[in-house]
């Protein structure tokens, strides 16, 4: 029982839940980190959103475990090497679907519309649309835009289009920037063709991603400089108004700017990893490549100081 406990806790992936982080970004941004009802809505939002990505895992692991078999490293899931019963795969998968959407309709009735479409666009994703060169990338970053509107949904607040959009390249190049460091790790192993281990990767050449590696990285950089520089200050901050004779020239001025140089160096940094085959799951990297995860750590920082310190 405890073996089969611990392979479920395996394929739920919590290392995936990173990816829900993205609920935050407006209540970070908006100013409401510290509204206790709004945050506590958010957390909510989290572990409902972590629940039904974690089915989503399990049921994509019960899909593609024959594939699975013939990964260099994805053989070894639990699924597929046998270790977890299909069985008790699928009632996992189901309890988890159904305790996600019961929390996210306690939360609200457009909250709960979001977490039917992102539970849909996952499903969708695992059935088929993986499948489908240029699909499947899109499908990978509807995902990660739907975490965001999603936080939209949980607490009323809005985040700038700017923002919007340098979500939405960074999304884009996120995916983008799996499928390159998948096909870079196949290719290093001899006799596993890409075919073998996902269907679409055999239509993406090494060209095409670099492409479009280059462009969306490029999008994300330049969405978020323009909202750093467009970006309307939503709080007067901790400094303002406090110390309102030491620093009454800073309302007005792009503070947010100075956020830029670390996401400049998260983008470089992590096309770097992707080149090097070791991109093929982005909250793997965050959290074992120390160079990229103290670069979002001061990010993070810098973004605290900014709105709830300067304001600005």
């Amino acid at each position: 029982m405890g073996q089969h406990l611990l392979a479920l806790f395996k394929s739920a992936r919590p290392r995936q839940w990173l990816k829900n982080f993205a609920i935050f970004t407006t209540i970070l941004f908006t100013g409401q980190l510290f509204n206790g009802d709004l945050l506590w809505r958010s957390v909510q939002a989290f572990i409902a959103f972590c629940l039904l990505s974690s089915s989503n895992y399990i049921f994509n692991d019960i899909l593609d475990a024959p594939k699975d078999r013939k990964h260099p490293f994805k053989k070894f899931r639990p699924i597929a090497s046998g270790t977890l019963p299909l069985r008790y795969a699928g009632l996992t998968s189901f309890i988890l679907a159904a305790a996600g959407l019961l929390i996210s309709n306690q939360i609200g009735h457009l909250f709960f519309i979001f977490a039917i479409v992102f539970l849909a666009v996952q499903y969708g994703y695992s059935l088929f649309l993986k499948r489908y060169t240029v699909i499947d990338i899109l499908t990978i970053t509807m995902a990660y835009i739907l975490r965001v509107y999603a936080g939209e949904a949980a607490t009323g607040y809005h985040i700038s289009i700017w923002l919007a959009l340098a979500a939405l390249s960074l999304a884009l190049f996120l995916a983008v920037g799996k499928r390159r460091a998948e096909l870079t790790l196949i290719q290093s192993y001899e006799g596993v063709l890409p075919r073998d281990t996902r269907a679409s990767l055999s239509h993406y050449s090494e060209k095409l991603l670099d492409t479009y590696t280059a462009m969306f990285a490029n999008s994300t950089f330049l969405t978020y400089a323009f909202f750093t520089f467009l970006a309307r200050p939503y709080s007067e901050g901790f400094f303002l108004r406090n110390y309102t004779e030491f620093f009454s020239d800073l309302p007005g001025r792009k503070w947010m700017m100075i956020t830029i140089p670390f996401v400049l160096y998260g983008i470089m940094r992590y096309m770097q990893l992707i080149y090097e085959g070791k991109g093929e799951s982005p909250e793997k990297i965050l959290t074992s490549d120390l160079p990229l995860l103290t670069t979002v750590i001061l990010w993070v920082g810098m973004v605290l100081v900014v709105v709830y310190g300067i304001g600005g």
